[in-house]
């Protein structure tokens, strides 16, 4: 039973660290916010998961756009295309 409380106290004691290093961040202005995040995110490992082949679809299509250039649509086209399909 003591393990049990042990470990509980070792929890409550993290949560609260967890919760004031958040209030801290918080806190902060919103460039420096950004910047804390940034660093963050990429202090963590590479979590990319690639089950729908979304990530060779992008590049594929990349690709594509880079063989040829006038092949896509600009943001208006696609604008005016998906205004369009909202009024059908």
């Amino acid at each position: 039973m003591v393990l049990v409380s042990k470990n509980h106290a070792e929890y409550t004691s993290f949560m609260s660290k967890i919760t004031e290093v958040e209030k801290l961040a918080l806190d902060l202005p919103e460039t420096d916010r950004a910047i804390l995040a940034a660093h963050l995110l990429d202090s963590l490992p590479s979590v990319l998961d690639d089950e729908d082949g979304g990530i060779a679809e992008a590049l594929r299509r990349d690709a594509e756009m880079d063989a040829a250039p006038t092949s896509g649509m600009s943001l208006e086209q696609v604008d005016a295309r998906v205004a369009q399909r909202r009024r059908s």
